[in-house]
């Protein structure tokens, strides 16, 4: 019989953590069937050898479970990996579970529950970041973002607003959707997955509990992902999901990353932009910004203008809680709505 969840497990060198990552499978409270799909991308070190030894002790608790994998020279990527998982399980659920992870015994049970509320949306959860002062502002915003941000701060540098790892969704979603891109080192497969679920309509929800221990790991396959290929994404998927809907619009940052922004956008796309904002008073006593590297003739001159004189929306390029809340109490004075006046985007 078809498992009722299947957690999905790809692994690639994890021997330091796998028992406390397979422990924790052991140890969940749902009274539902449950199997572990595990694909081993090439892994050169002893990690199957404690799959397999922790294959009896799951299956000897009822949880069933799958391996697959290969032995090639070199790993085929996170993507790769995932989609393989997938393809070999058959659980109505899919629960997405990195092998250097932990989760708390509840997460399967209450995101079982969830999805089955919401069956066309991902489901994450709330966070502990191991080492626990790594990534702080990143942490903050994984587990503090409101209901409505999950959708309108899709666009931000964080990436998705539920974090890969703790994703939760059905089987059927999941092959409407996907699969995952397998372009390997240097593809942000997730980021790529999570706006072709926006696309489709998909919903973002979040159990706000503390349901997994997130390790942080500089040498992990996400640090391989160049900023500028995110950025590319993130620009792209902003024009497509809102720019192209607004007849203008104003950059809130007229220092580095607002101009970086301008610069990136397709030509039709920058000629919506009517001006920056901004608080400091020599950009603004400047006037305007020149665009040198048009091939414009003459080149565009954008005005700079307090914040207070410049009129919505607005894609904010000021990085979130780097101002001390001035940002957001001059925000609020405008009385803006998130979503509709203003996207952010740094």
């Amino acid at each position: 019989m078809p498992a009722e969840v299947s957690i999905i497990l790809p692994v690639h060198d994890a021997e330091p953590w796998l028992d406390e990552c397979l422990r924790s499978v052991l140890q969940q409270d749902f009274q539902g069937s449950m199997e572990l799909s595990v694909f081993n991308d090439g892994s050169k070190d002893k990690s199957m050898t404690i799959v397999e030894k922790w294959k009896v002790k799951l299956e000897g608790s009822g949880i069933l479970v799958v391996i697959g994998g290969h032995n090639c020279p070199s790993p085929r990527g996170v993507g790769y990996a995932k989609n393989q998982a997938i393809a070999q399980s058959s659980g109505s659920y899919l629960c997405f579970l990195d092998s250097d992870d932990v989760m708390m015994p509840q997460r399967v049970r209450l995101q079982h529950e969830a999805a089955a509320r919401h069956p066309t949306s991902i489901i994450g959860c709330q966070v502990r970041r191991e080492p626990p002062n790594s990534t702080e502002r990143y942490t903050r915003w994984i587990n503090q973002l409101a209901p409505d941000q999950l959708l309108t701060q899709v666009f931000t540098s964080h990436g998705p607003t539920v974090v890969m790892p703790t994703w939760f969704c059905s089987r059927a979603w999941f092959s409407h959707v996907g699969p995952f891109d397998e372009g390997g080192r240097g593809v942000p497969e997730d980021l790529l997955f999570f706006y072709d679920h926006l696309r489709r309509g998909g919903g973002v929800v979040r159990v706000d509990q503390s349901l997994l221990l997130y390790r942080f790991r500089p040498g992990a396959a996400t640090q391989s992902i160049l900023e500028s290929t995110i950025w590319t994404h993130r620009v792209c998927f902003l024009e497509e999901r809102a720019l192209r809907h607004w007849a203008t619009f104003t950059i809130w940052n007229a220092g580095r990353q607002g101009r970086r922004l301008y610069r990136s956008l397709s030509e039709g796309v920058r000629r919506k932009v009517v001006a920056f904002c901004d608080v400091d008073k020599k950009k603004i006593k400047k006037g305007f910004y020149c665009y040198e590297e048009s091939q414009e003739r003459p080149k565009p001159r954008v005005p700079v203008l307090h914040f207070r004189a410049a009129r919505p929306p607005f894609v904010i390029c000021v990085k979130l809680d780097l101002t001390g809340g001035a940002l957001e109490d001059n925000l609020r004075s405008l009385h803006l709505q998130e979503g509709r006046d203003f996207l952010h985007f740094s």
